[in-house]
């Protein structure tokens, strides 16, 4: 059963309780649709999709409930929905198959984006970048490794892939900035990453004791919460850690300068001698 609750925030500053109301009308097109793995609206909330066990896609205005798409296939199910921040795309990701793309307001298919040899989609999350274009990050299982990839949301190429963990990725989000990448495994662990280079900049191993099910970085972008099946929730920040101690070759340098220094005061008179008079 798919219901929508609605948050009622009572006004005033006296104390009071949270209180979820259930709103049966809104969800009457959703009667009876089976399990749904991905359901997602659109960031100003004017767009609703929803993606079944069962392989059917459907996306709807909100909050009329109009149908904009349906896309049965019962070959595949889906696992993960993505609108751009523009409401002018929504990215699809299937248990099988390429990565599609549709366009919300012709309501066609502008891209298949296929898989390279063994590799299984997983997640696809829009991107902002600093010009205003968008990129579309997908992570993808190839083998052992846990890797992302990206495309251009013009011309809907590949732009760039980078092996990032042997562990399965589990989550992945993208910061409001758009600078910053987070996944989390099937291990417990959790990365963040910039998203230019995909160079880890945090990493937390066993942040978690169980699967790492969802990621959310904080408005600011300065911290990521992650929540796990072990019912946990963690808040890590997405800041370098700051080095404590002198640097490796810093310790190498001065360990021969202090070596050069003892063999010349020992040394001295016979390297004076050596000197042309």
């Amino acid at each position: 059963m798919y219901r929508l609750l609605r948050w009622e925030l009572p006004e005033g500053e006296d104390t009071h309780e949270l209180v979820l109301r259930s709103d049966e009308e809104a969800v009457l097109m959703l009667s009876d649709v089976g399990l749904q793995l991905a359901v997602s609206f659109s960031g100003v909330g004017s767009v609703l999709a929803t993606g079944g066990e069962d392989g059917h896609l459907r996306v709807f205005k909100w909050p009329t409930m109009e149908s904009i798409i349906e896309e049965p296939d019962s070959k595949t199910s889906i696992k993960d929905l993505s609108f751009s921040s523009d409401e002018k795309f929504l990215a699809v990701n299937r248990s099988s198959g390429p990565s599609r793309v549709w366009d919300l307001r012709s309501t066609e298919a502008v891209a298949s984006l296929p898989r390279e040899a063994g590799e299984m989609f997983g997640f696809c999350r829009f991107c902002n970048k600093p010009d205003n274009s968008q990129i579309l990050f997908v992570t993808a299982m190839q083998g052992d490794y846990g890797k992302i990839i990206s495309w251009n949301t013009t011309s809907w190429t590949r732009i760039g892939s980078k092996k990032i963990t042997r562990e399965a990725i589990s989550a992945f989000a993208v910061s409001p900035d758009g600078t910053l990448l987070a996944i989390g495994t099937i291990e417990g662990s959790i990365s963040v990453l910039g998203s230019r280079d995909m160079r880890v900049l945090v990493k937390v191993k066993k942040a978690h004791l169980g699967i790492v099910t969802t990621l959310a970085f904080s408005q600011d972008s300065r911290t990521v919460l992650s929540t796990s099946f072990d019912s946990t929730a963690r808040v890590t920040s997405t800041a370098p850690p700051k080095s404590t101690g002198v640097s490796l070759w810093s310790m190498i340098l001065a360990i021969i300068l202090a070596i050069l220094v003892y063999y010349y005061t020992q040394h001295k008179e016979d390297l004076l001698a050596m000197l042309p008079q």
